[in-house]
C-alpha cells in the first residue's frame, strides 16, 4: 500500500543516510518523548517492501503509541549480500543518532522484524553492542526468525518439511537465492554436507536438538551421518557467518544483548531456531519473553 492520510498518524517518506524508510509518527501530541520502534520487514531479504508492510506498521504505532520506522532496504538480487543487513545497520544508527527530532527517547528504542526481518534485527543488535558513541538498543523483538543455517534437521525441519508457503527445502533454496549461489547445492546443505565435523562439534553445543525441549520432539528422528563436501563448503561459506547465523555469536556477544522478545509458531520450520536462541539468551542472563503461537504458521 501507499502512505496515505491516516486520522491517528503522520506518515512521511524519509531516508535515513541513503537508505529509504517510512515514518510513522502519532498525531497527538505527548507530554513526554514517545518509544520508538525500528521494523524490519521480512521476505528473504529478496521480497517485500515498506509498501507491503503499510497496515502491520501503521497497527503497531496506533496501538503503542509509538514512533515506528519501517525500513526499505535494498534487495538482493539487484542488491548482493551483505547489503540488506548493512542498510538495516545504517537506518538503525541513523535514528538512534537523531531520535530527538522525532520526538523519540532515545533509551527507549527497540528494534523489530519478521522472519529475515528478525534475522536482521538479531544481528543488528549483535553489531551494536560494542558501540559506545550511540544509544543502547533497548530492546529487540524477533518474529519467527531465522537463524542458523548449519543444521536444517532439527525437529521442527524434519515436522514441517513441507508445510505450505516455507517448506524446509524452499527454505534453503531462497537462502541460496538470496546469497546468489548455485541452487543445486541444496540437497547437499539440507543433508549439512556443508559443515565441516570441526564445527559441527564446536557448534553442538548451541545447536543441537537435544536442547529442544521434548513437547517439540514427537516424532523426531535423528538424522543419518552424512559426509562432508569440501567444495560445498568453500561454496557456501557465509551460511555460517554469524551475520546470516546469529546464533553461533559467542557467549561475550550474546551476554550483552538487549531485553528480548521472541515469537515462535508451532506449525513452521523454523521454529526450533527462536526455540535455541530463547535457551542460548537465556544462558547468558538475558531477560526473554516468549510468545509461542500453537496454531501459527510461517
Amino acid at each position: 500500500l501507499p502512505a496515505f492520510r491516516d486520522s491517528k498518524l503522520f506518515i512521511k517518506d524519509l531516508h535515513f543516510d541513503e537508505v529509504p524508510v517510512r515514518i510513522y509518527l502519532p498525531r497527538v501530541p505527548s507530554a513526554s518523548k514517545r518509544r520508538g520502534v525500528i521494523f524490519f520487514h521480512g521476505g528473504c531479504g529478496m521480497f517485500g517492501s515498506i509498501r507491503c508492510y503499510e497496515r502491520i506498521c501503521r497497527y503497531i504505532a496506533r496501538k503503542s503509541d509509538s514512533v515506528v520506522v519501517s525500513v526499505g532496504y535494498r534487495l538482493s538480487p539487484e542488491r548482493k549480500y551483505p547489503a540488506q543487513t548493512l542498510d538495516c545497520l545504517t537506518a538503525t544508527v541513523h535514528f538512534l543518532k537523531t531520535a530527538g527530532n522525532y520526538g523519540v527517547d532515545p533509551g527507549r528504542i527497540i528494534v523489530c522484524g519478521d522472519s529475515a526481518g528478525g534475522t536482521f534485527t538479531a544481528t543488528v543488535c549483535q553489531e551494536l553492542v560494542n558501540r559506545r558513541d550511540i544509544p543502547k538498543i533497548r530492546a529487540q523483538v524477533l518474529i519467527y526468525p531465522f537463524l542458523q543455517a548449519l543444521n536444517f534437521n532439527l525437529p521442527s525441519h524434519q515436522k514441517n518439511a513441507f508445510t505450505a508457503f516455507l517448506s524446509r527445502e524452499r527454505a534453503v533454496h531462497f537462502i541460496l537465492k538470496y546469497l546468489s549461489k548455485d541452487c543445486s547445492m541444496k540437497e547437499a546443505v539440507l543433508a549439512g554436507s556443508h559443515v565441516p565435523e570441526s564445527m559441527n562439534l564446536k557448534y553442538s553445543k548451541w545447536i543441537n536438538p537435544e536442547l529442544i525441549p521434548e513437547v517439540f520432539k514427537v516424532g523426531y528422528k535423528p538424522p543419518l551421518p552424512t559426509s562432508f563436501l569440501p567444495q560445498v563448503h568453500k561454496e557456501t561459506k557465509e551460511l555460517l557467518k554469524t551475520r546470516l547465523s546469529p546464533l553461533l555469536a559467542e557467549d561475550a556477544v550474546v551476554c550483552r544483548l538487549p531485553d528480548t522478545c521472541i515469537i515462535t509458531c508451532q506449525h513452521d520450520v523454523l521454529r526450533d531456531e527462536g526455540l535455541l536462541y530463547k535457551q542460548r539468551l537465556e544462558d547468558n542472563n538475558v531477560k526473554v519473553t516468549w510468545c509461542h503461537v500453537e496454531e501459527g504458521f510461517h
